[in-house]
C-alpha cells in the first residue's frame, strides 16, 4: 500500500506559498510508515520547530489499474476521506532551495493522518462538495473539491501513468489555502460538510 500526494491543487494554496503554478500535478510519494496510528496523537518531530497542517480530500482505491481512462477512473473507487498532510515546513524550505526532494519533510512517521472513510454516493457531487479544517474549535482550512485544478478523475488518470494503482492505494488530493502551524495540545478535527471524519491531539 502506498500513499500518494499531490502538492499544489488549490490556487490559493499557491498564492499563500508563493510557488509557481504546476503546469502538471506535483506527485509525491508517503511510506505506510508515515500514517498515523488510529487513536494515537500526532507528535512534533524533534527536527522541525515549524509544522504545518494541510488539510486533503482522500481517495481509497479498490481495484488494480494502470494507464486508466478519466471516463472509468470512477469505477477505481467507493470511498472518500479527509486526512492531514503534516508538513515540516522549515526543513522543506530548506530542501527547495537546494533542489533537492521533499520526503524528509513530508514522509517522516506520523505525518499522514487518515480519517474515516464514507461511501462516495454519501457526498452529491465529488466534483463539488465542502471540507475544512478546526484547530481548537476555530476553522483554519476551509475548501470545496470545485476548486481543485485537477479533479479527483483526472488525478487517477495522470497518477496511473506512472504507478499502477493497486488495492487500498491512498490518494491525497492536495490541500486549500490556510496551512499553518500547529502546537503543543492543538486540536485538530476534520469534516466533510457536517460529518467529523477525525479528531487527533497534537503533543
Amino acid at each position: 500500500m502506498k500513499l500518494i500526494c499531490i502538492g499544489r491543487n488549490y490556487a490559493d494554496h499557491i498564492e499563500e506559498l508563493q510557488n509557481e503554478k504546476p503546469i502538471d500535478p506535483v506527485v509525491f510519494l508517503k511510506p505506510d510508515t508515515a500514517i498515523l496510528l488510529k487513536k494515537q496523537p500526532f507528535f512534533i518531530p524533534e527536527f522541525s520547530n515549524d509544522v504545518h497542517h494541510e488539510v486533503e480530500v482522500l481517495v481509497k482505491i479498490k481495484k488494480v489499474g494502470k494507464y486508466i481512462n478519466k471516463k472509468f477512473a470512477p469505477t477505481y473507487y467507493d470511498e472518500i476521506g479527509l486526512g492531514i498532510d503534516f508538513t515540516a515546513r522549515d526543513l522543506q524550505a530548506k530542501l527547495k532551495t537546494k533542489g533537492l526532494p521533499w520526503e524528509k519533510a513530508k514522509a517522516f512517521d506520523g505525518a499522514a493522518v487518515i480519517g474515516n472513510w464514507l461511501p462516495k454516493d454519501e457526498v452529491m457531487d465529488i466534483n463539488n462538495f465542502s471540507f475544512r479544517l478546526l484547530k481548537n474549535g476555530k476553522i483554519v482550512q476551509d475548501g470545496n473539491t470545485s476548486f481543485m485544478l485537477w479533479k479527483i478523475d483526472e488525478i487517477i488518470e495522470y497518477v496511473s501513468k506512472y504507478f499502477t494503482l493497486k488495492i487500498g492505494d491512498i490518494i491525497f488530493t492536495g490541500t486549500p489555502a490556510g496551512v499553518g502551524a500547529v502546537n503543543t495540545d492543538d486540536k485538530l478535527e476534520g469534516y466533510i460538510e457536517n460529518k467529523q471524519i477525525f479528531a487527533i491531539q497534537v503533543k
